[in-house]
């Protein structure tokens, strides 16, 4: 794709400073790079939603965590994934790919929520709560660390974790790490709910405020929000969505306008795939997503690192939870 071309897409997102006609050469360049690269390498990108719309030019695949969960069990016939997301995204493909070469662009890309939760806390919280409710299950949000996952009896997504809360058989849950989206699924199952203190900070400084104001001057517009928002801004949902939820509902709708409540980087994926539709923004931007860049994604596939290593026992232990949600869901 020419850079003009490029520059007069990236136009509809209002973001003239970032996206010139200078910085869209140099992305022609590196994307022409990046695609050629991934041909001689054997291999394929996978990028979450809320990553830069550069970035989606050279995915093959993009998608929320249960859509690249799911992706990554399926891949065959490449020799590396390329992982454009954050740290645990990747862990998680590794575990669904253990003999393949799992990179992540850039190994800064962490994320808050999942340093929330640590693998020996878990365990001896569980432990203590097991005296008092024998039937509990640790049910992690897929935002965990491997060794996280390694502990818990099955993963959820933000798009099926009521769905598995209510399918798996234990009567109370501890669940982690994310308190806002306990507090979601809590308001949707008659089981017992104990939360993990976690949060994401990009969904918990998402004020309600914002989004009334913009309901005031786009009242025609439909609210979607993200399960990780705090309740007081669910409150104010059309509908309570996954950013894999959200894409189809924004596509299927009869409604022209949408008021988009996550991360910001959905907002600009939606602006770009369905121009005849306005998205406005009550979002944040998540600064590690942020992280990947074309030139980390270009030099990552130059030098085939840096590469998830995990250990065979956690890949083995965490596989059981992911394996678990892909089935119930």
């Amino acid at each position: 794709m020419s850079s003009s071309v490029l520059h007069n897409k990236f136009a509809r997102l209002g973001a003239e400073n970032y996206y010139s006609e200078t910085a869209c050469k140099a992305f022609e360049e590196d994307i022409e790079n990046i695609n050629a690269l991934k041909k001689e390498k054997n291999a394929i990108i996978l990028a979450h939603n809320y990553q830069r719309p550069e970035i989606f030019e050279v995915a093959d695949f993009i998608g929320d965590s249960l859509e690249l969960a799911r992706k990554a069990e399926q891949v065959k016939d490449v020799s590396a994934i390329i992982f454009c997301g954050v740290h645990f995204m990747a862990e998680t493909a590794k575990i669904l790919n253990p003999k393949r070469k799992v990179i992540l662009p850039n190994l800064e890309a962490g994320c808050s929520l999942a340093e929330a939760a640590d693998a020996v806390d878990v365990m001896k919280k569980a432990e203590e709560l097991r005296k008092i409710y024998p039937n509990l299950a640790v049910v992690s949000y897929v935002n965990t660390t491997a060794e996280v996952k390694a502990v818990s009896d099955v993963c959820v997504t933000s798009g099926n974790a009521v769905k598995i809360v209510n399918s798996i058989p234990y009567d109370v849950i501890l669940f982690l790490p994310d308190r806002n989206l306990a507090a979601y699924v809590s308001q949707n199952t008659s089981k017992k709910i104990i939360p993990w203190e976690g949060e994401c900070y990009v969904h918990e400084e998402i004020q309600p405020d914002e989004i009334r104001k913009l309901k005031e001057k786009c009242p025609n517009a439909e609210v979607l929000v993200h399960p990780e928002c705090r309740t007081d801004v669910l409150s104010l949902a059309d509908h309570i969505l996954s950013t894999a939820g959200m894409i189809k509902r924004a596509k299927e709708s009869p409604s022209k306008e949408f008021i988009i409540v996550t991360e910001c980087g959905l907002s600009d994926r939606l602006l770009l795939e369905i121009p005849e539709k306005q998205f406005y923004k009550s979002c944040q931007l998540c600064k590690y997503m942020k992280m990947i860049t074309l030139e980390d994604t270009r030099k990552s596939l130059e030098q085939m690192a840096p590469e998830i290593i995990l250990p065979d026992s956690i890949i083995r232990k965490a596989e059981v939870a992911i394996k678990r949600m892909l089935e119930y869901s």
